[in-house]
C-alpha cells in the first residue's frame, strides 16, 4: 500500500462525499477516484478491498466531526449548569448538520454495518469511545447528572440532527432550538 497520508485522507474524504451522494452500493473505487479527481486505480493503491475504505471512511467521519480544542476547552471551563448544557448541545446540533455529508455518510456506514461485522466492530468502538469521553467530561462537572443523562442526550440529538439532514423543512430554525431547550431540560433537569 503507498503511504502519502495526505493523498489517503483525500481519497477517504472522497470516500465520505460518494457515500453521501450514492450510499454504500456506489462507493466502488472508480468513484472514489472520479471524485478526489485522481488517475483511475489509485484509490486500489491505497486500500486493500472495499472494507478497508468503508472503515476508512468510518474513521475520518469521526476525526471531522470532533471539535476543536477551544470548542473543548470552553465546554470544561464553562459553568455547569442548564444554560451552559444548553448551548453545548445548540453547537453540537449546529456542528455536526453543518458537515451534512459526513453524517449522511455515517448513516450510510450504520446500515452497511448491518452486513458488515467487522465494520460494525469498528463503528462500535468508535462511538463507544466518544460516549465514554463525554460521558467522563460530564461526570467531572458539578451538575450531578449521570451517564444516563448523557446517553439520553446524544440519542436524542442525533434524531433531531437526522431529521434537520433529511427532513429539513420539519422543523423551523426556531423549532429546532425549541426542541434542544426542552431536551436538555426534560433530560438534565437540574
Amino acid at each position: 500500500m503507498r503511504r502519502n497520508e495526505g493523498r489517503r485522507v483525500a481519497l477517504v474524504d472522497a470516500a465520505i462525499e460518494v457515500l453521501a451522494r450514492e450510499g454504500a452500493r456506489g462507493l466502488t473505487f472508480r468513484a472514489v477516484d472520479a471524485q478526489a479527481d485522481v488517475p483511475t486505480g489509485t484509490a486500489s493503491n491505497y486500500f486493500a478491498n472495499r472494507d478497508a475504505v468503508l472503515i476508512g471512511a468510518g474513521m475520518r467521519v469521526y476525526e471531522r466531526l470532533k471539535p476543536d480544542d477551544e470548542v473543548l476547552d470552553a465546554a470544561v471551563a464553562g459553568p455547569r449548569d442548564r444554560a451552559h448544557l444548553t448551548d453545548l448541545m445548540r453547537d453540537t446540533v449546529r456542528r455536526v448538520a453543518e458537515f451534512r455529508t459526513g453524517h449522511l455518510a455515517l448513516l450510510e456506514l450504520r446500515l452497511e454495518a448491518t452486513r458488515r461485522p467487522e465494520l460494525q466492530t469498528v463503528l462500535t468502538e468508535r462511538v463507544r469511545q466518544d460516549l465514554d469521553f463525554n460521558i467522563a467530561n460530564h461526570l467531572s462537572g458539578r451538575t450531578g447528572d449521570d451517564a444516563t443523562t448523557v446517553v439520553l442526550l446524544y440519542m436524542t440529538l442525533n434524531w433531531l440532527i437526522l431529521d434537520r439532514l433529511t427532513l429539513p423543512e420539519l422543523f423551523s430554525d426556531t423549532e429546532l432550538d425549541g426542541l434542544v431547550i426542552a431536551a436538555v431540560e426534560r433530560i438534565a433537569p437540574r
